[in-house]
């Protein structure tokens, strides 16, 4: 089974990276799979890359499925 993070962005890098936080754990990640990445947008993370935006709500609704299965 493969598993995605979501993240909000914290800040894009000019060498193709971003570094995100996904709740309050930050790294650096690829952006190189998204156009218009900005600061303050939710992505989903997975295998150290962002590979698609998500909105707030996708967010809340993955993080309440992450807890009830942990």
């Amino acid at each position: 089974m493969c598993v995605g993070l979501s993240a909000r962005v914290v800040k894009i890098n000019e060498n193709g990276t971003a570094l995100v936080d996904a709740s309050g754990a930050k790294r650096q990640v690829s952006a190189q799979l998204l156009e218009d990445l900005e600061p303050g947008d939710y992505v989903m993370v997975h295998a150290g890359a962002a590979i698609s935006k998500i909105t707030s709500d996708d967010r809340s609704e993955t993080e309440d499925l992450l807890e009830a299965y942990l």
